[in-house]
């Protein structure tokens, strides 16, 4: 049983849901009414986030190089537009791409 680190009261272990529906557990002082959430519990929840927003998208030849569609979705959140340019940079496990 975990104790509250404000008031030394007992924890409880609760779930709740983030508004996209990621499920997750914290824990709830039943003394003082401190919450927390601990690191394991921020890894997964984070590795469900990453899980969540990824996105599935087919290469099409364009010329000698490919090309990739970029779902409607995330054309909208980052406000691209035709003609309009983005930094592609090269990393250890794979690439970004970050909107010009």
């Amino acid at each position: 049983m975990k104790k509250c680190a404000e008031c030394r009261g007992r924890m409880q272990e609760l779930k709740a849901k983030t508004p996209e529906g990621v499920e997750y557990s914290y824990y709830k002082c039943k003394k003082c009414g401190e919450e927390i959430v601990d690191m394991k519990q921020l890894h997964e929840i984070a590795e469900k986030y990453r899980i969540l927003k990824r996105y599935q998208v087919k290469l099409s030849k364009w010329g000698l190089s490919l090309g990739l569609r970029i779902p409607k979705e995330l054309v909208e959140k980052y406000r691209l537009k035709e003609e309009g340019k983005v930094a592609i940079i090269p990393e250890k496990k794979g690439i970004r791409i970050i909107p010009s």
